[in-house]
Parts: C-alpha cells; structure tokens; sequence
C-alpha cells in the first residue's frame, strides 16, 4: 500500500501571493515589527514561535525563491537577504527555523526530476515548509551518516536518527539525508505524519532557543521511489548550493546585529544613566557612550554590506550559469569568497556588537526583566554552525594563491 499524501497543515491558505521584491520587503519589515514585540519573551519562556510561524507560512515569503517557470516569484538574491535579515532582527529563532525551506529549494532546483521539482515547488506554492534532518551526532561527512535506506518490494525503508533537526516541528515535510545503497548519499522527502517518523522538542541551547532544532528518528519508514532526491557528484560538482546556505547564516547573522544596535540605542536613548564624570546631562552627550554607538553601527552597516555585494554576486553567477557562460564556475568560486567575507563580518560584527551595547548601560542593563543577553546568547549559537576561520583560510589562499574555495555547503 502506498505512503498516505503530503498532508498540509490546515491552517495554511493554499493561494499563496507571489510577491514582487518591493511586496517582499514591506511584508519583511512588518513580520519584523511583529517578531520583535514578543522575542524577548518567547526567548525568556522558550516558547516556540507557532502563531508566528503559521502568519508566516500565508505569507508567501517563505516561496520566494519557487522558480518562475514553476509560479513563483524566483526573487532575486540581493532582495532575498534583506527579506531574511529583516526577519532575523525580528527574530533569529524564526528565520533559522525556515532557513531550511530555502536550502531545500535550490536542492529541488539542482537535482529534483520534472516530477519532483513539480510536486515540491507545487507543496511550497501551497503553504508548505520543508525542515532538514542531515546532522548526526558524532559527524556530518559521507562517511559518518549512519542513516540509510534500504529497498524492501516496489519501495524503500528509512531508518535513522538526527540532531538538530532545524524548523522540524513547524514543518510539512523533512529533507532528511541518508546514504544510498547504490553509492553516496541521497535527501529523501519526508511527510511529518508518516508512520515511523518521531520528532522531539529537546534542543537546549543557550541561545537560538526557540528554532524547534530538536531530535527527529525514522523507525522503519516507507519511502517511495520518488520521494529519494539523489545527489550526484557530491563534492566534485560547483555549484551555488554552498554559498547560497551561507548567505542565510550570514543574513542571520547581520539581523542579530541589527536587533542588537537598535535596542542599544533605545537602551541608551531611555534608560541609560549618566556618569558624574561626563560633565554631560544625558547618556545621549556622552562622548564615549556615541563613539561606542558609532563602532556599532560601522560595524553592522560593514557587515551588511559585504552581505549585500555576497548576494550581487551571487545573482551575477547565477544568470552566468543559467547561460552556461564559459566561466561560470569560476564566477561561481568567486560569489563563494565574497560570501564567505561575508560571513566572516556578520559573524565577527554580531558577537561584538551584541556585547558592546552593554557598555551603555552598566550592572542595569544586565537585568533578566531586559533580557538583552538574548542577543550574545542567539549570536554566539548560531555563528558556531561553521568555524569562519576556514572561511578566512579560503579567503586568504583565493587572493594570495589564486586558488578556488573547496566544493562543499561550508564554504
């Protein structure tokens, strides 16, 4: 007997807007403003974001990226790192959840079948979020993925076991990966409800507290031959999958640092106390109190700027490779480093910026009622997914050396 349908969640309107990039980014900025009033809490009860989540999934910003030729907006890069940012600064919990969706968009663009980029792109149109399940505990590379699929009749068996399994427990479906018995690896859609599938809320991190990037197994699971997305050439074909997955980290990284100075500023603006020995009347006068606003905000707008050139570039290599110009892969390798600078300040500016707003305020500001440490704690989380000083390396022998970044998602 086949797998039961994708089951979509009911509370998802199933005519998704295609939104223009102008469309895009005024709804960002309001999910912002929405995100932000309740973050700190959420954080503080590790509450997960669902009302959020389910406003954002009829949003039609989580299709952005559904090609044009399948109904969707396929928006530009640049315009798609502002919308993430802009939800980042709401709230990095709910933009690393779905995080995943559009990593598994381009997935479903490289290697999906006809059929597939058909029924997924359709599932994404329709409200749909896909999570991921590819860590495992214990190692990440080819060689250490323990989860497998096996052929049993007309179909397939799924068995496995993941960690921080990001978004799962908002989603629709999971991209989980898992060795094939042919050879290599595979990513395999998988329905949430199937039978077999067990999703658990025990992430506990000190910071990102609330991305639902908790366990998930797969017990004896039924597959069907086209739910298995193969990926061919692992490590040895260039393409943008990589510097695409850090753009998001990176966009993440730089919302922190944008939720970080504002809050600096509105601590500093309302509540921040005086020193004796300013010769000043307000916190606002302090000359070390402004030079100190002002390396933070050098430092955010730095950092969104390498973001922003990242994601021009990145669009430049795109439209090469679309055309198949002769030196795609080398545009290709070039996004890589500038995203891969990218990451490198978003990741640098968000941990000192959201430190720094604490020389505003003193012992005050370190109150538990503020909550400000949330961003520290979220920034430190988060920029631990992938250590930058390989991406300095990469940097460094691209420039010196001449040499192109290696192939993978980390670079």
């Amino acid at each position: 007997m086949p797998p039961p349908a994708i089951r979509i969640d009911q509370t998802v309107n199933t005519t998704i807007a295609v939104l223009s990039p102008q469309q895009a980014l005024a709804r960002a900025d309001a999910f912002r403003q929405r995100f932000a009033a309740g973050s700190s809490q959420r954080d503080r009860e590790r509450r997960l974001p669902r009302e959020e989540m389910t406003e954002l999934k009829q949003s039609g910003l989580l299709a952005l990226r559904v090609p044009r030729a399948f109904g969707g907006a396929e928006i530009d890069m640049v315009t798609f790192s502002r919308v993430l940012r802009l939800l980042a600064a709401g709230d990095p919990n709910i933009a690393q959840a779905i995080a995943p969706q559009f990593t598994n968009l381009e997935k479903l663009r490289l290697y999906g079948s006809a059929e597939q980029q058909a029924r997924y792109f359709a599932h994404t149109l329709a409200g749909g979020l896909m999570s991921n399940a590819a860590a495992e505990k214990g190692g990440n590379f080819i060689g250490d993925i323990a989860t497998t699929l096996r052929r049993e009749g007309a179909g397939w068996r799924l068995n496995g076991r993941k960690a921080y399994s990001t978004g799962s427990l908002f989603s629709t479906l999971i991209l989980v990966t898992a060795r094939h018995p042919d050879g290599g690896r595979a990513a395999v859609f998988v329905p949430v409800d199937r039978a077999g599938v067990h999703m658990f809320d025990d992430w506990d991190g000190m910071g990102q507290r609330t991305t639902a990037s908790g366990t998930t197994e797969y017990h004896n699971v039924v597959i069907n031959e086209d739910e298995i997305l193969p990926v061919p050439a692992f490590g040895h074909r260039r393409t943008h999958e990589g510097a695409f997955a850090q753009l998001i980290h990176s966009a993440v990284d730089a919302g922190i640092t944008q939720a970080a100075l504002e809050d600096a500023c509105r601590y500093g603006r309302e509540q921040a106390r005086v020193l004796r020995d300013s010769g000043v009347n307000a916190a606002t006068e302090d000359p070390y109190v402004l030079q100190t606003v002002g390396e933070m905000a050098i430092m955010t707008h730095g950092a969104e700027a390498l973001l922003e050139r990242g994601a021009r570039l990145l669009d430049d290599a795109l439209e090469a490779s679309y055309h198949t110009a002769p030196d795609a892969d080398r545009r290709l390798a070039e996004a890589s480093i500038a995203i891969a600078e990218a990451k490198f300040a978003t990741t640098e500016a968000s941990l000192r910026v959201s430190e720094m707003l604490f020389r505003l305020g003193g012992a005050s500001a370190t109150r538990q009622t503020l909550n400000l440490d949330r961003h520290w704690r979220n920034a430190r989380t988060h920029t631990t997914h992938d250590p930058v000083a390989y991406k300095a390396r990469a940097v460094g022998d691209f420039y010196l050396n001449g040499n192109l970044p290696p192939i993978n998602t980390k670079i």
